[in-house]
């Protein structure tokens, strides 16, 4: 049986610790082709390269895999992988392991997470994964076996078109890990500050600051199930509509 075909991606940059050991764990699963930004491009969320040009190389690497590095953002690399440089459409996008969490908000900065959703606007299977570890030296070994378990389940049980996953990894050890979740999205968010400073020039410049405002601690919250020591499963999808307002809405707007 042939081995399915898996896209890699991530934010981080094709050389950060996450995605090679996303690679690896992959290789274990099917054929692996990694298609990954040159640099660091988090917060980018689902910007495309418009205004200037792109281009990719193979990179020789660790591992069986083919690497490419590419000049874009995470979706550039997702839209050339499949224009340019995948000889098939792949089974699966695995986007991370990003350094960092993406649960609640920051699922819609997030360009590890905007690289699976545009996966899922092609109508792929598609999972981001994030640990809750900035760290460049974070051990990513310890959900291996879910990250691998997880992977596998979507490809046995194909998601409806156009939903794709957004995994959160607690920083916990193997053991501490409790299990896994499938939850909402919290009601979170940054509330933010700009720090006003001044150049040795006399101009003023700012570092963005604040801190997560959590306002959720409903039981099926992802904030919830990182906090209690699970992994958490979010179904994401690109359709944005609020379809709970539409009717309300046609009768504001009623001008007969």
């Amino acid at each position: 049986m042939e081995r399915p075909l898996i896209l890699v991606t991530n934010d981080d940059g094709i050389t950060a610790p996450g995605i090679r050991n996303l690679v690896s764990f992959m290789n274990e699963i099917g054929e692996v082709v990694v298609v990954a930004p040159n640099s660091p491009q988090s917060g980018k969320g689902h910007a495309i390269t418009i205004n200037s040009t792109l281009s990719y190389e193979e990179v020789h690497l660790e591992g069986p895999q083919t690497d490419f590095s590419c000049s874009g953002t995470p979706v550039d690399c997702v839209k050339m992988a499949l224009d340019k440089i995948l000889p098939r459409r792949p089974d699966i996008v695995v986007s991370g392991i990003n350094h960092g969490a993406n649960s609640s908000i920051n699922v819609i900065y997030s360009g590890t997470m905007s690289a699976a959703v545009e996966a899922g606007v092609e109508n792929l299977p598609a999972i981001g994964f994030s640990l809750q570890d900035f760290s460049w030296e974070a051990d990513f070994t310890q959900a291996k076996e879910y990250i691998q378990n997880i992977v596998r389940r979507t490809l046995e049980n194909p998601m409806p078109k156009g939903i794709v996953l957004n995994v959160n990894i607690p920083k916990l050890s193997k053991e501490e890990i409790k299990g896994i979740k499938v939850c909402k999205q919290a009601k979170a968010k940054w509330e933010e500050s700009f720090d006003e400073r001044v150049n040795p020039h006399g101009k003023k410049y700012y570092w963005l600051t604040g801190y997560f405002n959590n306002m959720d601690d409903s039981e099926d919250a992802d904030e919830t199930a990182l906090a209690n020591g699970y992994i958490s499963i979010v179904p994401v999808k690109f359709d944005l509509t609020a379809y709970e307002y539409m009717n309300t809405l046609q009768e504001v707007m009623n001008f007969d």
